[in-house]
């Protein structure tokens, strides 16, 4: 009879331990040799597991008619250990033949499956039973040799050989054993350092801010790996710091761009050069370990150590740590680089209001505080030929630099088809075109308002963009949603319709971008409610007097309660009380108008 079992893991060794223990003693061999077969296969099964892979265990059972009563075990390496030469393991123990052997083993998910945590538990009761029982045979073995040392003295060579191999056996377990105990924490330390090295650079990578990574790498080193930490950075050494001495060995580090441990001992650290002590701290070893980037070295961490020295282990994983901190930083500084030409740009974009007698502007742009969200959104307000005064804001999709310079595209093209004269809905049905054309992939919304000397009509025009807001004389609030058009440069023909309301003095109109009302859990309605509370509170005075202070007092309510993920833009005409535009007619809801 033959079994076989596929060794993988910790529980498939165990259970095959297990089950060869049960069938060996099933078949008669001896307490001894019982003990060193199964101190020998958990040796054996213990080096497998340490070269991973899935190894055979065989074990031949004689017939019941064979002259020779030996049991059979083999242990067959895995491809890679057999690709690589190394032969088969054989033992073979003898055995009296009695016993009567289980004809089959139970099937996985079965519910004796030896992969559950109980049943491999009792398993390995089971074994330490058989192990007692062994024990207790061989404590039975000692005592009959004793009883027969006077009787059969001749044979005394052979009953000390016998307790010699005994003690030999005894010393291999306890080898082995103790083999086992120190690969365990061998294993466990690697984890442990594993592990924080995972949390410690998914906490430093997910910040792109370059003063909040600076500040974490002390808090997630001291005091587990480091009784101090010190970070040299080459780009914000001010005078002072400039002036302050620095160990030789980070110095050296800066320069070579390989890691230094100063101490009066050789550290022995793989990877590290060793170097005298430091003159600045003689009595403390300093690993210095350079922050590297991608194309040069920012700066120098140097450590001293929580004990007398670190691991060599531990010595690997704070410079895989500090490399990956490099990286961290690098991307981080290019992040602000990127996020700061951006928000420059597009403030360099943003146009001085004009001033037209009878109207009153204010205007507030602010970047996005998270992430690269800056660069899409911009306000303008532009004389045409006639006289006109256009108002504008819109707002690029995609954020950085390119939706900056996006943005200053369609801005100057504004202007430039503004010149020609036309509509508000014209003027966006050609920025529509232009942008298509432009930018097949790339989509913007925009709402123009235009403003005539002399005449209290408000013509304006949307594109996907968040409605215009209007707020009377008396208080009352009308949000102009009639007929918007789509997003400019989708795939497809528009002509944008215009729409006209009337103005009477005292009136405020309001444009700006979704980044104000739009919240990710609420949408845009809500938003715009709120904006429209907030400029129904005013008073028609309070808006006369101080248009400026009025914009700040409307952006305060609207964004105190999230952090800005989205530029923001804010646009106030103002109809003033005393000279404003002329008006025969009391407002009036909406109307829309052809093209001119």
């Amino acid at each position: 009879m033959m079994r076989t079992w596929q060794i993988s893991t910790v529980t498939d060794a165990a259970r095959a331990r297990v089950a060869v223990a049960h069938l060996a003693a099933a078949c008669g061999v001896t307490a001894p040799d019982l003990t060193r077969l199964t101190s020998d296969l958990g040796a054996r099964l213990r080096q497998c597991l340490t070269r991973s892979g899935t190894w055979q265990l065989t074990f031949q059972v004689p017939a019941s008619d064979a002259d020779e009563k030996l049991l059979h075990l083999t242990l067959s390496p895995n491809r890679e250990a057999s690709a690589a030469g190394e032969p088969p393991w054989h033992t073979s123990v003898a055995c009296s033949g009695a016993g009567q052997l289980p004809d089959a083993e139970p099937a996985d998910g079965a519910p004796d499956d030896p992969d559950d945590p109980a049943v491999l538990a009792e398993a390995l009761l089971d074994a330490d039973e058989e192990t007692a029982l062994a024990l207790e045979r061989l404590a039975g073995q000692e005592r009959l040799v004793a009883f027969h040392q006077e009787r059969l003295r001749q044979t005394n060579q052979g009953v000390i050989a016998l307790h010699t191999e005994l003690d030999a056996a005894g010393r291999a377990q306890h080898e082995a054993f103790t083999a086992e105990r120190k690969a365990r924490t061998e294993a466990e330390d690697a984890r442990r350092r594993l592990t924080f090295l995972a949390d410690a650079s998914a906490s430093l990578t997910s910040s792109l801010n370059y003063e909040e990574i600076v500040r974490r790498l002390p808090e997630l080193l001291i005091p587990r790996y480091a009784e101090s930490v010190d970070i040299w950075l080459f780009d914000q050494e001010d005078d002072q710091r400039r002036s302050a001495p620095r160990p030789a060995a980070a110095v050296l580090a800066a320069r070579t761009e390989r890691p230094q441990y100063a101490a009066d001992h050789p550290g022995g650290l793989p990877g590290v050069d060793d170097q005298p002590p430091s003159a600045l701290s003689p009595r403390r070893p300093l690993l210095c370990i350079p922050l590297l980037a991608r194309r040069a070295s920012l700066g120098v961490l140097t450590l001293s150590p929580p004990g007398e020295r670190w691991a060599p282990d531990d010595a690997v994983m704070l410079i895989e740590l500090t490399r990956r901190a490099g990286i961290a930083l690098d991307h981080a500084r290019r992040f602000e680089h990127n996020r700061d030409i951006a928000e420059t740009l597009q403030r360099a974009l943003l146009t001085d209001l004009p001033t037209m007698p009878g109207l009153a502007l204010a205007a507030r742009y602010l970047p996005a505080t998270h992430g690269l969200n800056i660069g899409g959104d911009w306000y303008d307000a532009f004389r045409q030929a006639d006289g006109s005064l256009i108002t504008v804001v819109g707002d690029v999709t995609g954020h950085g630099l390119h939706a900056a310079v996006m943005m200053s595209q369609l801005r100057t093209a504004l202007r430039a088809y503004a010149a020609d004269g036309g509509s508000p809905g014209r003027l966006l049905t050609r920025l529509h075109a232009f942008l298509h054309h432009l930018q097949p992939d790339l989509y913007a919304t925009a709402v123009i308002a235009r403003f005539r000397p002399g005449d209290p009509t408000l013509t304006w025009a949307v594109a996907g963009h968040p409605p215009p807001v209007l707020r009377l004389p008396d208080g009352r609030v009308q949000v102009l949603d009639a007929r918007p058009g789509a997003m400019l440069g989708i795939p497809l023909h528009q002509e944008i319709d215009d729409h006209t309301v009337r103005l009477p003095p005292g009136s405020t109109l309001v444009l700006y971008t979704d980044g104000l009302v739009e919240r990710r859990t609420q949408g845009l309605d809500p938003g715009i409610v709120r904006l429209s509370a907030a400029l129904g509170a005013f008073g028609s005075a309070e808006l006369e007097a101080d248009l400026e202070g009025s914009a700040d007092r409307i952006l305060a309510p609207l964004l105190s309660d999230s952090e800005r993920d989205d530029d923001v833009c804010l646009l106030l005409s103002h109809i003033t009380a005393t000279t404003g535009l002329p008006s025969v007619r009391p407002p009036s809801e909406a109307t829309s108008l052809p093209h001119p």
